[in-house]
């Protein structure tokens, strides 16, 4: 771990000793167009999420959920670039003062270079990555940039996961370890895995500080059960498919009713 606490660290302790915990939201930038994701972000914001998740939109999104998928499919069409993702934390973090971190393949960051993706998410003011397809053991450039620059990096654990694996994961995670429920694609589903329990033990066991649960949260009932147990719960497809059906109020209504799920009952 960094000796300095990141800002993402520092809004998941602070939702934490205010409320339950805190909520994690995703959503891609460019969908459905650059303006309307960034009013997206700035509304979710203001509506509950005390950390966002931008996801930058990529031709082969392994991870992802069919809502998903074709918001960034979408966001391709309409002809997103890189560049997008740094103007669009600009212009989100002139206007709310909430840790953004980009949800990205390691594709795309390998493509525009490592060391000038780093430089450039640190002069929008963005946080840091979330890297679901590269571990620790493959990510040492990563992780000798993020040091210096001081930008969080966020490593996903898997049920599937070795004690060895997890306590590398943990080790070279700042921020908060992502914890993944199921081995699945991102979506919902209407019981949370008990596995996504037993993880996050597993974790703690390994030192984990902070762990934050996603995949299948959709609901302010299923956030209060991921805080039962985690520091964070993280939402995507649900806040999605809001912006797509009912565009940026309908959003800011999802956020808001579920995030009442981090309220202290």
């Amino acid at each position: 771990m960094s000796a300095h606490e990141s800002q993402v660290a520092r809004a998941i302790r602070a939702a934490k000793q205010e409320r339950r915990g805190a909520l994690v939201g995703y959503l891609p930038v460019g969908f459905p167009d650059l303006d309307t994701s960034v009013a997206a972000a700035i509304a979710m914001a203001r509506s509950g999420a005390d950390v966002l998740e931008l996801g930058l939109p990529y031709s082969d999104p392994v991870m992802d959920g069919a809502i998903i998928q074709e918001a960034t499919q979408t966001a391709l069409a309409d002809g997103f670039r890189v560049a997008h993702v740094f103007e669009a934390i600009r212009r989100v973090r002139e206007a709310v003062d909430v840790p953004i971190l980009v949800m990205t393949y390691w594709n795309p960051v390998v493509q525009y270079g490592v060391e000038r993706f780093a430089q450039d998410l640190l002069a929008a003011g963005g946080a840091g990555l979330i890297t679901p397809d590269i571990t620790p053991d493959s990510a040492a450039e990563w992780i000798e940039i993020s040091e210096r620059l001081g930008l969080d990096r966020v490593f996903l654990a898997a049920p599937s996961s070795t004690d060895e694996r997890l306590a590398l994961v943990t080790r070279s995670t700042t921020g908060f370890v992502y914890t993944v429920s199921t081995m699945g694609i991102t979506g919902e589903r209407a019981q949370l895995d008990a596995a996504a329990r037993e993880l996050t033990a597993r974790l703690r066991a390994q030192g984990a500080d902070l762990a934050c649960v996603g995949i299948g949260i959709s609901t302010a009932e299923q956030v209060a059960a991921a805080l039962d147990y985690a520091d964070g719960a993280i939402v995507g497809t649900a806040f999605v498919r809001a912006l797509r059906d009912g565009g940026v109020d309908r959003l800011s209504e999802v956020v808001r009713d579920i995030a009442a799920g981090t309220a202290r009952s």
